[in-house]
């Protein structure tokens, strides 16, 4: 197994465990029942990834990177379930299975969201080995990222974009907030772990914006490119939402040509700031390879 294999596999074991602890299996409850069926459907866990491999990389020995990771990935879950609704996207497949309002029925899925949301916070404002002034800031930075500012101001974006022409400046200011957002949140919550001082901390906001667009990009060049069943959910459903996409502009090559040179210019920001860390460079470049 590779370094960065390892470095997935760990990191990722730990998370779910973590998890298991915050939110534990309990039938009696339907919410919590549907919250844990989309939390734990699966996915790549890549932003509390970036969190681990952020904090490590500014210094940080313990597990208290856990605590935004596991926020992440909460605040990440919920929105997808939102995304999903037949308000929304209107999807009946998320990571191969059935939607939450599918599994369950709409309220249900709209609950667990809100609830995954909450939770986040609340568990957020706990994380171990940091001041309350970090925490302050750490609760401050995600609400921002997450909210108007960022990840729901660029899901507003796209729904207004639908059946509408962009060019590419317009594409990518939707991309940096839906998806860029929560994406440079992970690197700078695991930068406050470790409480470092500039230039890290700007160098690490710049790696987290251009590594969320070439995430984007290479998610347009997959809903293209791969079947429903790999990607585990329907292949060409941007086409079918009439979206602007990195494909429709820039068309497959030079779609792959963009996010290759947005991950290239993530990798010199990091080396620019004196950050080597294996993880940050592998992971830019599994959000290329990635086969979903």
């Amino acid at each position: 197994m590779n370094p960065l294999n390892r470095f997935q596999t760990e990191t990722q074991a730990q998370l779910e465990a973590h998890l298991d602890r915050l939110l534990p299996v309990d039938p009696e409850s339907r919410l919590r029942t549907a919250m844990r069926y989309s939390l734990f459907a699966g996915g790549k866990r890549l932003r509390p990834l970036l969190v681990r491999a952020a904090a490590e990389a500014t210094g940080v020995a313990d597990d208290s990177w856990l605590y935004p990771a596991a926020a992440l990935e909460m605040i990440h879950t919920y929105s997808l379930i939102h995304d999903d609704l037949p308000a929304m996207d209107n999807d009946d497949l998320r990571r191969g299975q059935p939607t939450s309002h599918r599994q369950y029925d709409e309220a249900t899925a709209i609950l667990a969201g809100d609830a995954l949301q909450s939770l986040a916070f609340e568990h957020l404002a706990q994380t171990p080995s940091t001041s309350a002034d970090v925490r302050l800031q750490m609760v401050l930075l995600l609400a921002r990222k997450a909210g108007q500012s960022g990840m729901v101001g660029g899901q507003m974006l796209d729904l207004q974009a639908e059946n509408q022409a962009l060019d590419q400046q317009q594409l990518a200011q939707i991309h940096h907030l839906k998806t860029g957002a929560l994406i440079e949140a992970s690197l700078l919550l695991g930068a406050l772990c470790g409480g470092v001082a500039e230039p890290v901390p700007t160098a690490l906001a710049r790696y987290g914006r251009l590594v969320g667009l070439a995430f984007q990009i290479t998610d347009d060049i997959l809903d293209v490119t791969t079947s429903t069943h790999v990607l585990g959910k329907p292949q060409g459903s941007d086409l079918a939402s009439n979206k602007s996409t990195y494909v429709r502009l820039l068309g497959l090559d030079g779609a792959r040509l963009a996010a290759r040179q947005k991950i290239d210019e993530a990798r010199e920001a990091l080396l620019q700031a004196g950050l080597t860390s294996g993880p940050l460079h592998g992971l830019a470049d599994y959000v290329l390879s990635r086969p979903y």
